[in-house]
């Protein structure tokens, strides 16, 4: 996601750097990042900035990096290099890395990529301004790093934050950090342990994003059914939903990354009671088999994660529930594969997603034994999704006739380059990651964040077809 929503805004980056500094910011990886990105926009425009989507004409460029797995982290080293290259070819004069790589590999950046000239962990980046103004000043490289379990909610929302998301959904950062050391996950040595916003800062950047007309929050944290453990000494998710439910505007509120065992009768209960309460969740399972689940530090077994899924579905019958798995974890077996297979045929799951599993130095699990091929696990990957596809093209199919309200993200042209044909999203679709729902409105307009009834006529593969309700 890139910072290039205020293009034409020309604000002097404060009197004592001198100087007025176009923006650019690149924003890789999840969720939680992009809300850490659209603070630091809020920092940069309150002191002074002006954003630009082309990096060739930005004098600042910020690349907000992720490191969760390979490929992430890939990623990550490829998009600052690309970046560092404006430094010769155009107008770059400071370039800063922020995020999980720039917490994990401080001293590897500063050392090997002399273009960056700021380094700022993920419990800094409140101190942007301050870094930008001291590199313009210095002329030096600067670093910039807090304990990662320090929380700076308060400091951060006093800041005001830029929605990058086109301004009709927006995520929520309810959480930080995580307490659960899986074996396979680095989050924890990047964010620190688990410290939850408290509930009248959420309600007051709720209601902020409300009156600039978000119809949609998105909860995120690494694990969002702990909301408030720390802070209140008991799970507290459920009046937090009671709380976000009373603002007016509102429309929809997403729950995502919910771990099993932490789901209780009353988060049920506030999902089916609550109106504005998607009946949607998004639970990271990773895998079925027992064996893999506890060399995976997990918390739950097959049976209980049935249980739950159970429960959620007798309580809550139209429930989409998407899931998390990871495939070729170290010593899974063929046996080990084959239930996780048979698990995903027997939860037909709305919408899931399978990783092959990233040996991350660090972890636990990367000094474990049997470490699995790449080949394979792409292998069994590859296996679980097309079981997934056929489990999800069956779902799409089972939804023609019912009436759902819907979203609308924005109009799309048909195949004949004609009509009203817009793209939307319905309960059971979180943005970037599930399906969406086409519609021809005939002579009907519509703006990106209404939310009109429409009836499914047909299923696409993932997405649906649908026609406006009279």
């Amino acid at each position: 996601m890139q910072g290039e929503i205020l293009e034409n805004k020309n604000i002097t980056l404060s009197e004592d750097a001198g100087q007025e500094l176009s923006c650019h910011l690149l924003s890789l990886g999840c969720d939680k990042n992009l809300v850490d990105a659209e603070k630091m926009l809020g920092m940069l425009l309150s002191g002074g900035c002006r954003f630009t989507d082309d990096p060739a004409r930005a004098e600042l460029i910020i690349v907000n990096t992720c490191c969760f797995i390979g490929d992430a982290k890939e990623e990550s080293v490829q998009a600052i290099l690309e970046m560092a290259e404006y430094k010769k070819t155009g107008s770059c004069r400071v370039l800063i890395v922020t995020g999980c790589m720039a917490e994990r590999y401080r001293d590897e950046i500063l050392e090997t990529l002399p273009e960056v000239d700021g380094v700022v962990g993920t419990n800094a980046y409140q101190n942007i301004v301050d870094i930008v103004r001291s590199v313009l000043r210095e002329k030096r490289q600067e670093e910039r790093f807090a304990p990662i379990s320090e929380a700076h909610f308060a400091e951060q929302g006093k800041k005001g934050r830029i929605v990058t998301t086109g301004g009709h959904y927006a995520y929520l950062k309810i959480a930080e950090g995580c307490n659960k050391r899986c074996t396979y996950c680095i989050i924890p040595y990047l964010r620190g342990n688990y410290r939850s916003v408290p509930m009248e800062e959420l309600a007051a950047e709720a209601g902020k994003l409300a009156a600039d007309g978000v119809k949609e929050l998105v909860l995120v944290a690494q694990e969002t059914t702990l909301y408030g453990v720390d802070l209140y000494g008991k799970k507290s998710l459920p009046k937090l939903l009671e709380t976000l439910n009373a603002i007016d505007g509102i429309e929809w509120i997403r729950i995502l990354y919910c771990y099993p065992e932490e789901i209780t009768d009353e988060l049920v209960e506030a999902i089916r009671t609550l109106p504005k309460v998607c009946h949607y969740l998004d639970i990271p399972i990773q895998h079925a088999s027992d064996h893999i689940l506890r060399r995976m530090a997990r918390k739950t077994t097959r049976a209980e994660i049935t249980e739950r899924i159970a429960t959620l579905r007798k309580e809550i019958p139209d429930i989409a529930l998407r899931t998390t798995m990871i495939s070729g974890f170290p010593g899974e077996t063929d046996a080990d594969h084959q239930i996780l297979l048979e698990f995903v045929r027997e939860m037909e799951f709305d919408r899931l997603g399978d990783f092959s599993y990233s040996r991350e130095e660090g972890t636990k699990a990367a000094a474990f034994s049997h470490q699995v091929s790449r080949k394979r696990k792409e292998a069994r990957r590859e296996e679980v999704m097309l079981l997934q596809q056929e489990l999800a093209f069956r779902k799409a199919e089972s939804r023609i006739g019912k009436r759902l309200r819907v979203l609308i993200e924005g109009r799309v042209t048909d195949a004949e380059g004609d009509g009203n044909v817009y793209a939307a999203r319905t309960y059971m679709d979180a943005p970037g990651v599930d399906g969406l729902i086409y519609i021809n409105t005939g002579s009907r307009e519509f703006m990106t964040g209404d939310m009109p009834w429409v009836r499914v006529t047909a299923a696409h593969g993932y997405d649906l077809i649908g026609e406006l309700c009279g």
